[in-house]
């Protein structure tokens, strides 16, 4: 995993584990991929900046510039 993205790996899985979907389910893989109503907002948006930060990492557009690192 790059560094860049590290950071949002981590508290993107912190703000799973603290959603009602983990305390119910009792697993945070059935609920990452899930668009579940049980997800906090906040948890949708560090994926999506997750996702955008992974997409920085083989596009080749920024390959001399390198990731944004968010």
């Amino acid at each position: 995993m790059s560094k860049s993205c590290k950071g949002l790996a981590m508290e993107q899985i912190k703000c799973l584990s603290e959603s009602d979907c983990v305390r119910v389910e009792k697993f945070i893989q059935g609920c990452a991929g899930e668009n579940n109503p049980s997800i906090p907002s906040e948890c949708v948006g560090l994926r999506e900046t997750y996702f955008n930060c992974k997409r920085g990492l083989v596009d080749m557009r920024a390959g001399i510039r390198g990731n944004k690192g968010y």
